[in-house]
């Protein structure tokens, strides 16, 4: 295992975003229709945020619905915006971090998400999903 292995490799690059003025409910869908975790929030083109599913189960019933019904309550999402529920204690990284610093920053923080942003541009996403997956193909 390359200890000097870059971020870059293992990150998805195809970012599911949202505006900080889309719907709580727009942001259920793409978490369901996407199959994914955590969307990062921007505003204009910076990154001001990232949503996780887990934020969206906090204020709401969705969890106990499962995920092939489209019946789930989401009156409760009227009630707050997407800046309200997201993480704004933002850290990112860069395409050229290590993937070891990565695993770094989930050990020490409570992170399952971290944009990666190159010169101010959103340019992917590494979760901890990528890194086991990266993590199980070095064996």
């Amino acid at each position: 295992m390359n200890e000097r292995t870059p971020v870059s490799t293992i990150m998805t690059r195809e970012v599911v975003t949202l505006k900080n003025t889309d719907t709580l409910e727009n942001a259920e869908q793409q978490f369901k229709a996407k199959k994914i975790r955590h969307i990062p929030i921007v505003k204009g083109s910076q990154v001001i945020g990232i949503l996780s599913y887990t934020d969206l189960l906090r204020i709401s019933f969705a969890d106990a619905f499962s995920e092939d019904t489209h019946e789930v309550d989401t009156s409760v999402y009227t009630l707050f915006t997407i800046e309200q529920v997201m993480a704004r204690n933002l850290v990112s990284v860069g395409p050229g971090t290590t993937i070891k610093d990565v695993a770094e920053i989930f050990a020490a923080r409570e992170f399952h998400a971290l944009p990666v942003i190159d010169e101010g541009t959103l340019v992917g996403i590494v979760t901890t999903t990528d890194l086991i997956k990266y993590l199980l193909e070095q064996y």
